[in-house]
């Protein structure tokens, strides 16, 4: 009896000496309750490298690819308005911009609770697609400034050649403000799966009738927290309507309203060095992948998608450019090879996450065409003079690749689905085909809408204050020179 008596005292000795050392190490405190959201150094770092990628796109990736299909006289031009536009858009979207991106206020616009940064700190949580999982504010800050800076360096390749840097320098700070933000948090801005979860959560917790109604309500609040277009069930996974087709339809209204180049359609304007164009390319690929594969927000499954989709769609489009050229015109060229491969990159931005590869290999293949055709028949039956075709590539193929990604993100045709946070633990939604394309429609239209009408607007206001278009003498000349006091080369 005293050796049982003596055995039980020492197990109850060790199980409580067990018990303080895990309490100590917080092991059980753990298991207790749900861990609150942590970072992930992995993540920290794949995003630190995304954000550098993404700037790599447009300084040298975008000044280079539209620099080398200017004229000579008007190089320094192309890459001065690309070089500004990253600079004036960075500074605002620190002092604002991210404010009214990624906030709360309203469905179309954010607000001001995080102006000049305020209450971002070195220790900020911003969500990932993960529950639990998060990644430091500071450096999503810094990627979505990227997206704020590209989207309109893309727009000065339609008016190129004739608009005065004095009206590029207005309108960018007008555009950024008044369309892009708006869109970007019509698109993106959403209460993350951690605020989503805990409602869902309290939700299955409540017993009586009033628990749950109040529960419903507090998660349907928590649902209504987000931007337009994504409550429509709108998916964007990268900014095919955010970044291209926004893009492109602006610089198609800036095209029409600042008129043709002198001499076009009479005399020869070929690009002064596909050589810097090739070049630029090939930097806008490598960096698209920060762009795609980034916008996973995490160094997972997930970005792997994106960054395989990234590069089939990309060879895919290309290769379709270049052979449908190639019967059409009887010679395969280089820029018809290079522009498939933007195309591709475009149209793939908003499947990335969502379509299997086989999916991006096709979506690929009928973008190269698409944009081929809307760059050489459509252009020349209306006539229209946008230098770079940025409404021809990104518009379009934005448009191809938002309907697509609706169609792709199915299942049953390799998609990844489309996570439902409400449930508890998440998993893949139903697909619905005709929903989910009406979803994506209204995003386009209301992508169009916005940034076309918007951009309408602001071009007018800037003719009016300080003129779009420099006087034909000094276009004859080069913006170089009469824009700058400077020539790109010095022979």
């Amino acid at each position: 009896m005293k050796l049982t008596t003596l055995t039980r005292a020492g197990l109850a000795a060790a199980v409580l000496i067990a018990t303080a050392f895990l309490l100590s190490h917080g092991v059980l405190a753990e298991e207790a309750s749900p861990a609150a959201p942590t970072f992930n150094k992995g993540d920290n770092a794949w995003m630190l490298t995304s954000s550098v990628l993404v700037l790599l796109m447009t300084i040298p990736g975008l000044a280079f690819f539209y620099g080398g299909l200017a004229r000579s006289k008007n190089m320094l031009s192309v890459l001065a308005h690309v070089f500004y536009t990253v600079c004036i858009v960075v500074v605002i979207w620190a002092l604002y911009g991210y404010s009214l991106t990624f906030t709360g206020g309203s469905s179309i616009i954010g607000g001001f609770e995080k102006v000049f940064l305020k209450g971002v700190t070195t220790d900020s949580q911003a969500a990932t697609f993960s529950v639990g999982v998060t990644i430091h504010e500071l450096i999503y800050i810094c990627f979505q400034m990227t997206f704020a800076a590209i989207t309109p360096a893309l727009i000065v390749g339609a008016f190129a050649e004739r608009m005065k840097f004095s009206a590029v320098a207005l309108f960018i700070p007008l555009w950024v403000t008044l369309i892009y933000f708006p869109i970007a948090h019509m698109v993106w801005y959403w209460p993350g799966p951690d605020a989503i979860q805990e409602a869902a959560k309290a939700l299955a917790a409540a017993t009586d009738e009033a628990a749950k109604k109040a529960a419903q309500a507090k998660l349907d609040d928590v649902m209504a927290d987000a931007g337009l277009v994504f409550q429509w069930g709108a998916i964007d996974f990268a900014g095919g309507t955010v970044v291209h087709i926004n893009s492109g339809i602006a610089g198609l209204v800036g095209a029409l309203l600042v008129g043709k180049r002198i001499g076009y359609g009479k005399e020869l304007m070929t690009p002064h060095s596909l050589t810097l164009t090739m070049a630029g390319a090939a930097l806008l690929w490598v960096g698209w992948f920060g762009f795609n594969a980034g916008s996973n927000l995490e160094a997972n499954g997930g970005a792997a998608l994106a960054m395989i989709n990234s590069f089939v769609a990309t060879a895919a489009a290309a290769l379709s450019w270049m052979f449908v050229e190639w019967m059409v015109k009887g010679k395969p060229s280089l820029l018809g090879l290079l522009s498939g491969c933007v195309a591709g990159l475009v149209a793939v931005t908003p499947a990335a996450g969502y379509s299997g590869p086989m999916g991006a290999i096709v979506l690929g293949l009928i973008v190269g065409a698409v944009c081929l055709f809307f760059c050489s028949t459509i252009k020349n039956a209306f006539g229209y003079d946008d230098a770079f075709d940025v409404f021809g590539v990104h518009c379009i193929g934005g448009i191809v690749g938002a309907i697509g990604t609706g169609i792709l993100v199915n299942p049953a045709l390799g998609g990844a689905g489309i996570i439902d946070y409400a449930v508890i633990p998440p998993k893949v939604a139903d697909y619905d085909l005709w929903a989910q394309l009406v979803s994506q429609s209204k995003g386009v239209l209301t992508t169009l809408v916005w940034s076309g009408v918007g951009s309408l607007i602001l071009y007018k206001v800037v003719d009016v204050l300080v003129g779009l278009r420099v006087p034909v003498e000094k276009e004859r000349e080069g913006l170089d020179i009469t824009d700058h006091g400077e020539r790109a080369y010095t022979m």
